[in-house]
């Protein structure tokens, strides 16, 4: 190999290089990119921390899906609320006076805002009468 095809395939490799990173950068804005419109990822973990992303639930709510078990009355819930957890209504209920704490985690968009809210109730039954069919996930 001569001195100058050397030169001519580290420059060919430095391009391709380039191209390379040149063309995985988009890729990666985009996956790190909020999602337009109406969503929150839910997560109910017992104790005080917050539920990981891998264990949580997706809400769509334009149309209502994504895997919620009660999509269509907590999207009704959050867009009585405009979309804030905190002003959900609370419902009337007899919980037991058992701590037994557990976390309730929401993140997302919601009418392209982001989303971001989390809070420690004493026992399950008090997280569903304060957020109603929001964090009833487990299809109950």
């Amino acid at each position: 190999m001569t001195p100058t095809s050397v030169k001519t395939v580290g420059a060919g490799l430095s391009a391709a290089a380039l191209l390379l990173l040149a063309g995985a950068t988009p890729a990666a804005r985009a996956d790190t990119a909020p999602e337009p419109g109406n969503w929150l990822m839910l997560g109910v973990s017992h104790g005080d921390a917050p539920a990981g992303a891998e264990d949580g639930t997706l809400l769509r709510c334009d149309p209502p899906g994504g895997g919620h078990p009660h999509a269509e009355e907590a999207c009704a819930q959050l867009s009585a609320a405009d979309g804030r957890i905190t002003a959900l209504p609370a419902q009337d209920a007899l919980c037991p006076m058992i701590y037994a704490p557990v976390t309730a985690h929401a993140e997302g968009m919601w009418r392209d805002r982001p989303v971001t809210w989390t809070e420690t109730f004493p026992n399950t039954c008090a997280l569903r009468a304060r957020t109603g069919a929001l964090f009833a996930l487990d299809g109950t």
